[in-house]
């Protein structure tokens, strides 16, 4: 006689009946993390754009701008390709980015509107205020020296 090997078929949907439970368990609580999750994505994100500018203001030998277009999800980086030592708007390479592809649901807000000078260093100091429906908020905030920082926001969550 020969000895068969493998599951059953109750042994198999035992296992499926176990993992269907566990999933059931753990989606709801992922769920309720994706929020805080797109809210740092998002802050990270600008930080990075903002480190890039400062970046670009180096490489380029020129004052670079971001400009942030109120509250909402976008803002422009632009540079000062007239060596004018001024950066209008839409002067040079003007670079568009958008939050909201990624992170739908964070909006922000800025104080001002930061330049980078070809040393690094900064001006229009602004700090970025990121927020999401949940009541998650964080700060990004720009020194002179050209860090730029991420914090929780001075009121909480």
């Amino acid at each position: 006689m020969k000895k068969q090997s493998g599951f059953t078929l109750i042994e198999m949907m035992i296992v499926v009946a176990v993992f269907a439970v566990m999933a059931a368990i753990a989606i709801p609580a992922f769920m309720t993390l994706l929020p805080g999750m797109r809210l740092n994505g998002a802050t990270r994100q600008v930080a990075g754009d903002l480190m890039a500018a400062s970046m670009k203001a180096v490489k380029l030998n020129q004052k670079t701008k971001v400009f942030f277009n109120g509250s909402g999800p976008g803002y422009e980086i632009w540079n000062d390709a007239g060596n004018d030592g001024t950066v209008a708007n839409n002067e040079g390479d003007d670079v568009a980015r958008s939050i909201w592809p990624d992170y739908h649901d964070v909006t922000f807000s800025s104080t001002n509107d930061p330049i980078f000078s070809p040393r690094g260093t900064a001006t229009n100091l602004p700090t970025i205020t990121l927020g999401n429906n949940d009541g998650g908020c964080k700060e990004v905030t720009v020194s002179i020296a050209g860090r730029v920082k991420i914090a929780e926001c001075a009121g909480g969550s």
